[in-house]
């Protein structure tokens, strides 16, 4: 029985709208093609924001379809302007190609390097960087009209707020248009995925791949997440919660799962494992207190799938040693330090600081005065506390920032 990849994508809600679904069903379930998504290199790791983009092109890859991955070297150095409210910083060329190296090692542990349908790996700075301007815009300019151009949400918003868009970000979705037409022609690509605020610059590839080649090729967008309190997914007080092992930890990484709100657990369980609807329906008949084996199982499967089911049950055992048992595993996030600092006595707010537990000065008076900070477990109750030897537990001493986030600090 043929397995309907647009019914899964609705079920599992990273369906948003697509260009000719009929004919797009139709195809996905006749033959396995190539399809591709983008992504820009503006910094050294994509970060949780990406993992939904990342998870079509696992799902469609495990149904026999081939991945291919745009990553933008060449885009990149433009800056796309959808859903920004002002331009974004122009990097130079030697920075893109480190992100672009970087990056790739992320979609090693989403996406399966062998088989038939193996992912392919594209850079648009290959045909894009030497492109002759002025050939280009006879080729292909006279397929845009700025009337329609306007009306697109990425430029429209901008516009309407009174906010600045340069020329040289208005030329992106012409690129972004070429990128599909050459991967049409180059690997037969079909279907370009992205998110929601990508629908403009999906709809002129599409166009313009009717227009010079007289074919059809097909867009797909994904919804914009949110948390249920309509902050945007991923972001937290530290910051971006990175997709590169190296940048974040894998206890750091299953945390941030645990931690979801109750409202969106199962909404994150159909997005990002891949749990049976089944398993799922059972887990959303959880209530109360009993919700938290869901947020177990969200992160298990989350942090398995990147991290590997080894660092994901080492984070599970780290987690019910530190809140269940009050104690501290060496598992957790850690600092090392000189013990002839801890001997001189090193100021607390400039340790939190530096671990990320306060952002600032202020931010740390405010966390104080809300009792938010515990050393081994007991609370602060000195703004002006240094850290010293006294303060070892063996070796170490637990730091904790409310009730979710706790550090290690070594000494050695």
């Amino acid at each position: 029985m043929t397995v309907n990849a647009l019914n899964i994508f609705k079920n599992r809600g990273y369906f948003f709208q697509c260009t000719n679904e009929e004919a797009l069903n139709k195809l996905l379930g006749n033959k396995k093609i190539h399809f591709y998504i983008g992504f820009d290199c503006t910094a050294k790791s994509l970060h949780v924001g990406s993992l939904l983009q990342i998870m079509c092109l696992r799902q469609l890859q495990k149904l026999g379809h081939t991945p291919v991955v745009l990553l933008g070297g060449g885009t990149t150095l433009i800056g796309d302007p959808s859903g920004k409210e002002e331009s974004r910083k122009i990097l130079t060329e030697d920075v893109i190609e480190q992100n672009v190296t970087s990056i790739k090692k992320v979609f090693s542990s989403f996406l399966s390097n062998e088989g038939d349908n193996k992912v392919v790996y594209v850079n648009n700075k290959d045909w894009l960087k030497d492109l002759n301007y002025i050939e280009f815009l006879r080729d292909y300019g006279k397929h845009f009209t700025i009337n329609r151009m306007l009306t697109f949400d990425s430029v429209k918003l901008r516009l309407d707020r009174e906010q600045s868009l340069s020329f040289l970000e208005f030329n992106y979705m012409i690129f972004q248009a070429y990128d599909f037409m050459k991967l049409y022609e180059t690997h037969n690509c079909l279907l370009q995925i992205g998110g929601s605020d990508q629908w403009g610059n999906i709809v002129n590839g599409v166009e313009l791949i009717r227009r010079t080649k007289s074919k059809e090729a097909y867009g797909l967008t994904t919804p914009l997440i949110t948390t249920s309190s309509g902050a945007k997914m991923g972001k937290t007080e530290k910051g971006a919660v990175w997709l590169d092992k190296e940048l974040l930890s894998s206890f750091d990484y299953w945390q941030f799962w645990r931690n979801t709100d109750d409202r969106d657990v199962i909404n994150y369980l159909k997005l990002f494992t891949e749990l049976s609807e089944e398993e799922i329906e059972k887990l959303s008949k959880l209530d109360g207190a009993n919700i938290n084996e869901a947020k177990i199982i969200l992160a298990n499967e989350a942090t398995k799938m990147l991290h590997g089911k080894e660092e994901a049950e080492k984070a599970l055992e780290t987690s019910k040693k530190t809140f269940d048992d009050k104690s501290f595993d060496e598992n957790l996030p850690t600092l090392e330090i000189k013990k002839n600092e801890l001997e001189k006595g090193i100021s607390l707010k400039e340790m939190l600081i530096k671990i990320g537990f306060a952002t600032s000065n202020s931010d740390f008076k405010r966390n104080f005065q809300n009792a938010a900070y515990k050393i081994n477990n007991k609370n602060v109750t000195d703004e002006n506390q240094a850290l010293t030897i006294d303060n070892l537990d063996g070796d170490t001493i637990k730091l904790s920032f409310g009730k979710k986030k706790h550090h290690l600090i070594k000494a050695k």
